[in-house]
């Protein structure tokens, strides 16, 4: 596809794994980019909304963490974040969601557009363990209106990230 080569693609592209990259029109007025791109990708790809993940930035403390710190949640966008579960698995007592503007400076993506692949200062990852339920998933390839899919555990693997149930239940 011409014009999808994200610092996301990249990283997936040389470390030759098998991806593909789907478009969606984004309307610029629209705040709820996950909902977005289930809305446009879930039925015309073949995919269940429960297979698109949403990656959200989130401000540790605590623990492991004596100072306040960055990581990334990556989960299923038709889902709620459990901040207590996702601090756990990351090691730290409380997590928030970053402010949007330290978010887009560390990952080097605009909110609606952040990857968990490529960031520009890589950051401390946990994936929710229903990723791991499916052949493939879809998460943003760093551009808004545009996603990735690829096998679930490619992404624990390039991420590093630690897999956790990190959903409210």
């Amino acid at each position: 596809m011409v014009g999808s080569a994200t610092p996301a693609t990249k990283v997936l592209t040389t470390a030759d794994v098998a991806h593909r990259v789907h478009s969606y029109r984004h309307e610029r007025r629209t705040t709820a980019y996950g909902d977005a791109a289930v809305d446009a990708l879930a039925a015309t790809i073949g995919v269940v909304p429960a297979q698109i993940f949403k990656t959200l930035v989130l401000q540790l403390s605590g623990g492991a963490w004596p100072g306040p710190a960055l990581a990334v949640a990556v989960l299923p966008v038709p889902t709620t974040l459990s901040p207590k579960s996702a601090a756990t698995a990351l090691g730290a007592s409380k997590a928030t969601l970053a402010d949007p503007s330290d978010a887009q400076r560390r990952t080097g993506y605009v909110v609606g557009g952040i990857s968990p692949l490529g960031q520009r200062t890589p950051l401390p990852t946990v994936i929710d363990s229903s990723a791991t339920t499916w052949d493939r998933v879809l998460c943003s390839a760093g551009r808004r209106g545009l996603e990735i899919e690829l096998a679930p555990d490619d992404l624990i693997r390039l991420t590093a990230a630690t897999v956790a149930d990190i959903i409210v239940r």
